[in-house]
């Protein structure tokens, strides 16, 4: 593998290739247990594929952010066309209600703040009964690849799908960057590989140049970050470019709740996410619908 990805040509190994074939609709999961299909089922959309994530997790290491300070406000005005909610424990229990029954993305790695320099420090920060008790269908974990604690982070994303895979729930791997780190399509070959190999059933990850050749490479679903506010113009076409090489979602925060108009921001995302919208008829709808 290391060879094809240092190949100029790559690009030809990857795409074209067809991909085995599936009796379910999740990507790589078709041996997995009744249960965790049926989670994931919550998660992404049978008919489409696909799913729509709002994460407003962000307290967890950011305090308040701008445009979250009332959850309690802000998620019922965005839940209608949100598939799942990833956020931490405590941001549900207090702010949201539960009968919107929407799947859950449950935060469950905890660390140092942006007030720390260790901010990559984290530990595992919800055990699995935890996890059971907010019915989560799968659970987050934060990973910090090509850093000092690299290791650390792979053991509690481990230790994670060990207890998930005990309960039929699956773990979602985050693949984080810090402010130094080269965002290339290297790095990202390795790091989705990584935590697909260790067992993580969804990745989360970013966006970036031949990003096809980081699905294909990957056998289970990726699903990518909104990450730093763009304009939505931008911020639309490029989860439409995600979705067209090989994403299965676009899990976004502040792309949504900072938009201009944020319930039709979020309907825009949908339009993409799941009615194959391209990231031009999906700003003329955002247009429209603000």
């Amino acid at each position: 593998m290391a060879d094809v990805v240092g190949n100029k040509n790559a690009k030809d190994y990857y795409i074209g290739v067809p991909q085995p074939k599936s009796s379910f609709h999740v990507k790589g999961m078709d041996h997995v247990d009744w249960g965790m299909k049926d989670r994931l089922s919550r998660i992404f959309n049978p008919k489409s594929g696909n799913t729509l994530m709002l994460a407003f997790d962000h307290g967890y290491i950011m305090g308040s952010t701008f445009g979250l300070e009332r959850l309690d406000l802000v998620i019922p005005e965005l839940a209608e066309d949100i598939d799942v909610f990833m956020a931490t424990r405590g941001g549900l229990r207090s702010c949201v209600p539960p009968t919107f029954n929407k799947a859950i993305a449950l935060r469950c790695s905890a660390g140092s703040t942006v007030a720390s320099e260790d901010v990559i420090k984290e530990v595992i920060g919800v055990d699995i009964e935890d996890a059971i008790r907010m019915n989560a269908s799968c659970m987050a974990v934060q990973t910090f690849i090509g850093t000092e604690e690299e290791k650390s982070s792979l053991q509690n994303l481990v230790k994670t799908i060990d207890a998930g895979n005990r309960y039929g729930i699956p773990t979602l791997g985050v693949v984080a960057v810090g402010k130094n780190m080269v965002r290339d399509t290297r790095f990202f070959l390795l790091a989705t590989r990584v935590l697909a190999e260790l067992g993580a059933q969804i990745i989360k990850t970013y966006y970036c140049d031949e990003f096809e050749k980081v699905t294909a490479a990957c056998p289970v679903p990726i699903v990518i970050a909104g990450g730093k506010k763009l304009p939505e113009e931008s911020a639309l076409e490029m989860a439409y470019k995600a979705i067209q090489e090989g994403a299965s979602g676009v899990d976004m925060g502040r792309n949504i709740f900072q938009a201009e108009n944020p319930k039709a921001m979020t309907k825009a995302v949908a339009k993409i996410v799941h009615e194959k919208y391209t990231g031009k008829t999906a700003y003329e709808f955002y247009m429209d619908t603000k």
